[in-house]
């Protein structure tokens, strides 16, 4: 079982069976897991407005967040122990994602005056307020335009992860 099949299958363990309408999206790197849970939508008459359904999703999921801070905190505690790293957690209502805390790792890199000057220009241009959010805001553009390219990829991580599980095991 890799890494984070056990991740998942000890939060299904752990996460109480009512918080969620279905199983959270779990998600983690080498900093942190990200559990994402489904919440029911608000019930509301089918009268209502766009305006009174978009401030019953903010109640109920701002809801959510007050009411189980204190237990998310506790298992968030027990899993970094175990895990070794932050859980950040959030919710999707109604079609809309919610992450109420997430972790913004700094990334060291060394780029020449070409790479420089992307993030430059896109900083004085304003698109961006530094070279980090330049640099944030590039990467994220390229997980945007190149998603099928990155499945494809992180796909064949995961066999060459499991025929090195299958592999003989140093001593």
């Amino acid at each position: 079982m890799n890494e984070l099949e056990q991740i998942r299958g000890w939060f299904a363990g752990r996460l109480p069976d009512d918080w969620f309408t279905g199983p959270p999206e779990i998600e983690a790197d080498r900093d942190e897991i990200l559990v994402v849970g489904p919440l029911p939508e608000p019930e509301l008459g089918a009268d209502a407005t766009d305006e009174a359904r978009a401030v019953a999703i903010e109640a109920r999921v701002q809801g959510f967040r007050d009411d189980t801070r204190a237990r998310r905190i506790r298992i968030a505690q027990q899993a970094e122990r175990r895990f070794g790293r932050a859980v950040s957690w959030g919710v999707t209502c109604a079609g809309r994602r919610v992450l109420f805390t997430t972790l913004s790792v700094p990334t060291m890199t060394r780029l020449r005056m070409p790479e420089r000057r992307v993030l430059d220009t896109l900083v004085d241009a304003g698109v961006a307020r530094s070279r980090s959010h330049a640099l944030a805001w590039c990467v994220a553009l390229v997980a945007e335009r190149q998603d099928e390219w990155l499945a494809d990829l992180r796909a064949a991580l995961r066999a060459v992860e499991e025929v090195r599980a299958s592999g003989p095991r140093a001593r």
